[in-house]
This record gives C-alpha cells, structure tokens and sequence, in this order.
C-alpha cells in the first residue's frame, strides 16, 4: 500500500481499524448483557479505549449511552467498578470453568482452563468496587 507523505494514509486505516475493534466490542458487551459467561464491562472499555483514539462521535456516543455510559463514565473517574457487576462477573467465570471442568475428559485441557482462568479471576478479584452507579 502506497503511503502518502504525510502519512495519512496510515492513520485513516488505523481510525479504521480502531472504530470496527470498538464496535464489535460494543456488540459483544450487547450480547453479554443477555448472554451467561460473556462479561460486558470489559467489552466496553475496550470500546470506550479504541474510539477514544479513533472517533470522538462514538466515544461521546457510549459515554452517552443510558445502559453503558455510568460504566464507563465510573472506571474512567474513579478506576472502580460497582460491586454487583464485579460478583457477577467472578461467579459467572467460576461456574462457567467449574462446569467446562466437570464436562471434560482430558486432564490437559481441564488444567489448561485453570491456568488460562487464574489471571481473570485474580485481576477481578483486585479490583476496587463501588457499591452502586
């Protein structure tokens, strides 16, 4: 691909880039709101980071947002997120690894699950938390 001189080229590809990233999240973070085991607050602070970078529009849009904005508004004030959504967040990967664990044959791929889910569940764990939005 041909760069232009200043390199804007580049850039717009990257804003390109960024802006699918942040939406997909927004749409992952819509499913896990419905959906056991996807967790949404990640999803949309990863989103709220790409269109931060990206698109000013969306980034006002999700901070805007009745359901996502108070989230994301939260853990970029106070880096805390509210309690309920962390317990749930941590019971839900813990039911989820308990039952891919019981389900499983391979002892391989059960410790592959423990391993893989210890540093989600530690960093929730960690967190600081606010007792409501």
């Amino acid at each position: 691909m041909a760069e232009s001189k200043n390199g804007s080229d580049y850039y717009g590809m990257k804003k390109i880039i960024l802006n699918i990233c942040g939406l997909s999240c927004v749409v992952l973070a819509g499913i896990g709101t419905v959906v056991p085991g996807l967790p949404t607050t990640p999803f949309l602070l990863v989103a709220a980071a790409c269109f931060a970078k990206s698109s000013p529009k969306l980034h006002n849009w999700l901070l805007t947002n009745k359901v996502f904005g108070p989230i994301i508004k939260n853990w970029q004030e106070t880096r805390t997120i509210p309690k309920r959504a962390k317990w749930i967040s941590l019971i839900t990967v813990i039911l989820v690894a308990t039952c891919s664990i019981f389900t499983l044959n391979n002892v391989y791929l059960k410790a592959m699950i423990v391993i893989i889910l210890i540093f989600p569940i530690i960093f929730l764990f960690r967190l600081k938390e606010t007792e409501a939005l």
